[in-house]
């Protein structure tokens, strides 16, 4: 027979069969969702997540980062750390909201009446009309040019989250503590955040999400609004996790996003930032360490930001430290797009790596459609400076706690984005307490 004749030949059907469901069938299959409040969203994001798919390894910004585990059905179980908990910020004076397995916690949190913030749930978004016409807008409009299907599954399955509205401005922070009850938690949550004109709040999340995890922050920014959000997982707690965060910054908004991971599994940061307005600022940093010596580590931060508007700022510092055959991930993208004018954004990634078993895959990107613009990026990875190394042991300083004062002066630029000197010393005395072996989050 011909290859021809080969090629023509319909293969026949067997009667009956089924359709074996692909992947995107059975992650929906495990999921229960919501119905209810924000339906018409729901359903936008769960017609535009089957119109995606999941995403697979040649997708181009999954290329670095595997998405199967994200992809399965359901969490591999991890164990809890056990033992009392010992969050960061212990000692500040602040609102604390709990949430257990990605469900919030009404006993175990703080009463939600604070002057200049009004703060209710998801779950239960009574007197938050304001929410219906934002809840999955940010997330939808940050699905182009990048497709972000994990997004998109979230808006349509998240059962729980905040609903947060700030008026004015708080005399304490915002806190989110994270627990977990669960070996195989699959938590889900989606805050809603509307920072009004000229209000400001800070956002602290520390804490253990999940044995998976997949949240979603979208930050509705108006005209001089601030928002100081710091974010720090717990320390030596296996896990698989994915985070968003979509942001829209109107004229003379100020948005400061921090960052702090230590080990994990997979876990992934996306952040979307749209610069709306003139006079706009964004920064987004993040300090990681990985060591693969507690199990395989690897970590993705993704960013997307977008200059729309005349004299924007926007700053993206990343810092990874990786060991023991970790593996760190940046890509960062900077689009101005035409009109933007005066626009000034800067991007670095940098990567210390403690052995040579540990990488860095890095791919920054710059796309420009103006032409009165300051914008620039840098990517380095390298070892510890020998020389910087010398000068600290030949002054006395023990071999190991030198290693530690360098590492802390590579990350210090990343901390620096956190504006209050206060936050910013307790998370680097951490840091400390964790290079050394003397506490964990």
């Amino acid at each position: 027979m011909s290859d021809i004749a080969v090629k023509d030949m319909q293969v026949p059907q067997v009667s009956g069969t089924a359709k074996a469901p692909d992947a995107l069938d059975q992650r929906l299959a495990a999921l229960d969702l919501p119905k209810g409040a924000f339906a018409a969203a729901r359903a936008d994001a769960l017609a535009r997540l089957r119109a995606m798919g999941l995403p697979g390894p040649r997708d181009e910004y999954w290329r670095y980062t595997d998405p199967r585990p994200f992809n399965a059905p359901e969490p591999a179980a991890i164990a809890r750390i056990e033992g009392p908990d010992s969050p960061l910020f212990a000692s500040r004076d602040k609102l604390t909201l709990v949430f257990v397995d990605g469900v919030f916690d009404a006993a175990a949190s703080d009463d939600l009446a604070l002057d200049g913030i009004e703060i209710t749930t998801l779950a239960n978004p009574l007197g938050a009309e304001w929410a219906d016409g934002l809840f999955g807008t940010l997330e939808a409009a940050g699905q182009s040019p990048v497709r972000r299907p994990f997004a998109a599954l979230n808006t349509a399955a998240a059962r729980d989250g905040l609903l947060i509205r700030v008026t004015g401005k708080p005399a304490k922070p915002v806190h989110v503590l994270h627990r977990r009850a669960s070996d195989k938690a699959d938590a889900i949550w989606h805050h809603l955040i509307r920072v009004e004109k000229g209000a400001e709040l800070t956002l602290l999340e520390t804490g253990s999400v999940g044995a998976r995890s997949n949240g979603v922050i979208e930050v509705d920014l108006a005209p001089g609004a601030k928002l100081h959000h710091i974010t720090a997982k717990r320390a030596n707690d296996a896990k698989v996790g994915l985070s968003h965060l979509f942001a829209r910054v109107a004229a003379e908004a100020v948005l400061k996003s921090f960052a702090l991971a230590v080990n994990g599994t997979t876990m992934r940061q996306e952040s979307v930032i749209d610069m709306v307005g003139d006079d706009a600022v964004a920064h987004v940093a993040a300090a990681v360490l990985g060591d693969g010596d507690e199990g395989p580590f690897h970590h993705d931060d993704t960013v997307f930001v977008t200059h729309g508007a005349l004299r924007g700022e926007s700053r993206q510092v990343f810092k990874k430290v990786l060991k023991n055959g970790a593996t760190g991930v940046f890509q960062g993208k900077i689009l101005v797009k035409p009109g933007a004018q005066k626009t000034d954004g800067y991007q670095i990634s940098q990567a210390l790596l403690l052995d040579e078993a540990s990488q860095f895959l890095a791919k920054p990107e710059l796309e420009i459609y103006a032409d009165d613009v300051k914008c620039s990026h840098g990517s380095t990875t390298g070892a510890i400076d020998e020389d910087a190394l010398f000068y600290l042991r030949s002054r006395g300083v023990p071999h190991d706690r030198a290693i530690v004062f360098l590492v802390l002066s590579f990350l210090a630029d990343a901390l620096e984005e956190v504006e209050d000197e206060g936050l910013r010393d307790e998370i680097n005395e951490r840091l400390d307490a964790w290079l050394t072996g003397r506490g964990r989050a």
